[in-house]
């Protein structure tokens, strides 16, 4: 008989990773608040696939694993760092800052995908991160995008991007516990209203809001709400993790 939810959980794994190649598609043509709001919808997606499975009543699968890392790595680690590296606006800025900005895209896609490897093979049991997982690394790079590219709320800012970037992309590889946001998790309602906000965030930019008005305020308002929302998850995050010894692995879906 055909689980339900492990197609459910399939089904979302496999949006996950076409919106991803949206999000790449869409920087490549110029539009990255469409790119951005794409990433964060296949976080959303990326969630329903670790409830889904989770809900299984069949065992935890490799190909599962697999497949979700697979979507990861486009969603999370190659579209945010064509984010980082393709700006077809402000060329006069930008250009010269290719020499560097370029190199920490590829630093970001390869130590996203070493991440995801070593999940995969050996660390889906834990029951917390070792690193910051990619999908919030994701929504990291997509608040540099907001303050220092796309709409620049600071200032279009090469500088800002690379070393932002340089540091998330670091972050996601060093031996640092980080939650896993499931029920009971302490981050879990801020995990949620960074959701929220990042919506209001990215939704209204979609009208390409005029300065100063309603829609405009409303989502530079709800950007520096993000930015705590995100930075909370990094500075907390560590210390709401209990020491506890591995569990078997619940399900392919979740962060990774």
């Amino acid at each position: 008989m055909t689980d339900r939810w492990r197609v459910g959980a399939n089904l979302a794994t496999l949006g996950n990773g076409l919106l991803g190649v949206g999000a790449i598609a869409y920087t490549f043509a110029g539009n990255k608040l469409w790119a951005m709001l794409l990433i964060a919808l296949a976080i959303g997606l990326d969630g329903l696939d670790g409830i889904l499975s989770r809900r299984s009543p069949l065992p935890p699968s490799l190909f599962g694993r697999v497949a979700d890392s697979v979507a990861d790595a486009v969603s999370f680690g190659a579209a945010p760092a064509v984010l980082i590296a393709v700006h077809t606006s402000d060329p006069g800025i930008w250009a010269p800052a290719a020499e560097f900005v370029v190199p920490v895209a590829g630093l970001y896609l390869a130590l996203a995908v070493a991440r995801l490897t070593y999940f995969t093979a050996r660390a889906h049991g834990l029951p917390h991160f070792l690193g910051v997982p990619t999908p919030q690394s994701a929504l990291a790079v997509v608040v540099v995008m907001l303050f220092h590219d796309t709409p620049a709320y600071a200032g279009v800012e090469p500088i800002g991007v690379a070393v932002g970037s340089a540091v998330i992309a670091a972050l996601m590889v060093v031996p640092i516990p980080y939650p896993k946001i499931r029920p009971g998790a302490i981050l879990r309602i801020p995990s949620f209203v960074t959701a929220g906000l990042a919506a209001l965030v990215l939704v209204p930019l979609q009208f390409r809001p005029a300065s100063g008005s309603p829609l405009g305020e409303l989502a530079y308002g709800a950007a520096f709400g993000f930015l705590v929302g995100v930075a909370l998850y990094y500075v907390a995050g560590p210390f709401t993790v209990r020491p506890t010894p591995a569990v078997p692995a619940g399900g392919a879906g979740g962060a990774r």
